[in-house]
């Protein structure tokens, strides 16, 4: 669980909220017409941009904002040494017996105790990574496009309330609905874009770029058991992925 995430959305929800019931009552923000017009308009809109494969998976990848927790790359580095460690005593046919967890690494792992060649074990698993990526990208992609829709629905929603309103200046008891959906169109665009929408599409980002760097780490770790590289070689090869906070200084190596 991602507490950061839960907490942001938590936190801007119920500021949001307790301002409205501080204000007054919390029923006349809620208007069936402009959410009609804005959540059902967004999303009509965004069937009409992307696939619906893709809009349906990218509600999947939206849970690795909430849910999704990725590996220390410290984890896998010392994972990786001591794959390597067994890899260097037993060989490959003894990474059999260890017990991975990283599905991405487990996987590459089976690459090479099945004994298939270097080429084609960088190869099926840089085509996973690109994979990911791709699905990654898709679901900040339409999220953004969520962002950006919501606002301008809740545009149209004020306009078709502003008609309605100027039609019925005759009728004062027209006009309070009418206002309502003005206001309150443009109220639902703002929130689903900039509380919701937008924060989760930065959040996905962020978790690609993640995951992205531990499963290159993986790679060339699993492409360095398979030479049979030594593994102080490996942890030093795997440590130039960590911020530079993190790396050995020289005065370190030397030691």
């Amino acid at each position: 669980m991602d507490l950061a995430t839960l907490i942001g959305f938590l936190g801007a929800m119920g500021a949001i909220i307790v301002s409205i019931m501080l204000g007054g009552d919390f029923g006349m923000f809620i208007n069936i017409p402009g959410l009609m017009i804005v959540a059902g308009g967004t999303a009509m809109v965004t069937l009409m941009k992307f696939p619906l494969s893709y809009t349906l998976g990218a509600f999947g990848v939206a849970m690795k904002a909430f849910i999704h927790k990725a590996q220390k790359p410290e984890e896998i580095i010392e994972q990786s040494v001591e794959l390597a460690n067994i890899a260097r005593k037993e060989g490959l046919l003894g990474l059999e017996q260890v017990e991975v967890q990283n599905p991405f690494l487990k996987k590459g792992i089976e690459l090479l105790v099945d004994g298939h060649d270097a080429e084609f074990v960088r190869k099926m698993l840089s085509k996973d990574i690109n994979l990911t990526i791709e699905r990654n990208e898709d679901g900040v992609a339409i999220f953004k496009s969520i962002g950006d829709i919501a606002p301008a629905m809740g545009m149209i929603g004020t306009l078709i309330g502003l008609v309605q309103m100027m039609s019925n200046m005759d009728d004062p008891k027209a006009l309070g609905p009418a206002m309502a959906v003005a206001l309150l169109t443009t109220f639902y665009g703002a929130v689903i874009a900039n509380a919701i929408a937008l924060p989760i599409a930065d959040k996905l980002a962020i978790r690609s770029k993640e995951e992205r760097i531990n499963k290159s780490m993986i790679l060339e770790g699993v492409s360095a058991i398979q030479e049979g590289m030594n593994p102080r070689v490996i942890e030093g090869m795997l440590r130039t992925y960590l911020p530079n906070a993190d790396k050995p200084d020289k005065a370190e190596k030397a030691a």
